[in-house]
């Protein structure tokens, strides 16, 4: 069973910047794609970024495509969300969420939309 953590939420004002972790622990060949989501009110949930540990090949929504860069951390099994020039509508919570499969469906990155949440970490970001 793979267990996840997500961490480095907070406040910012717009134009900052954080980095958000999600430490995945359990059986390492249950997954071989992480991703980021997020969610606020009112607004459908979104898939924000996927990587596919095979190659470290990336997958970015438009809307934090060149602001937002995923990275995954060999040493520690940790996968990082390094988001900067943030913008009120990147105001959501954020969940990380795994799967093992193909790389195209990782990098397509609609699975996100379906993936189950956990906890989650808020990022709030005031204009």
């Amino acid at each position: 069973q793979v267990r996840l953590a997500e961490s480095g939420g907070g406040s910012v004002q717009a134009g900052g910047s954080l980095r958000l972790s999600c430490e995945v622990s359990g059986y390492t060949n249950s997954w071989n794609c992480v991703g980021w989501f997020r969610q606020s009110p009112g607004k459908e949930r979104e898939g924000v970024a996927s990587i596919y540990i095979g190659d470290y090949s990336t997958y970015y929504a438009d809307s934090v495509k060149g602001r937002f860069t995923i990275s995954k951390d060999n040493a520690k099994n940790t996968v990082y969300l390094q988001m900067n020039n943030l913008i009120a509508d990147d105001t959501a919570m954020y969940y990380c969420a795994t799967r093992v499969g193909a790389r195209g469906v990782c990098l397509a990155g609609t699975w996100l939309t379906r993936s189950d949440r956990g906890q989650g970490t808020q990022v709030t970001v005031s204009s």
